[in-house]
């Protein structure tokens, strides 16, 4: 991965869990738990996507795929926390 992609990649994630967050209405990890949910996400989501045979060919490719992604980890993290 170049620097480029890496730098792309945290920013998509970072705006994924703050988004997350808000859609959740809070019922998150906090912000830094989302923001780090979020860039995880953003690795999960592009798997899904690649796995779904979709494509993220666009900043707001990655960011959808990002939010979904974020959202299955905070729905996948809350359930195992109960």
């Amino acid at each position: 991965m170049s620097l480029e992609s890496v730098l792309t990649l945290l920013l998509v994630g970072l705006a994924a869990g703050w988004l997350s967050g808000l859609l959740t209405k809070r019922k998150g990890f906090g912000l830094a738990g989302n923001l780090i949910v979020g860039v995880l996400g953003a690795l999960l989501g592009g798997a899904l996507f690649r796995v779904l045979g979709l494509a993220t060919v666009n900043l707001l490719g990655q960011l959808i795929a990002a939010l979904v992604g974020s959202l299955v980890l905070l729905f996948l993290l809350r359930f195992v926390k109960r």
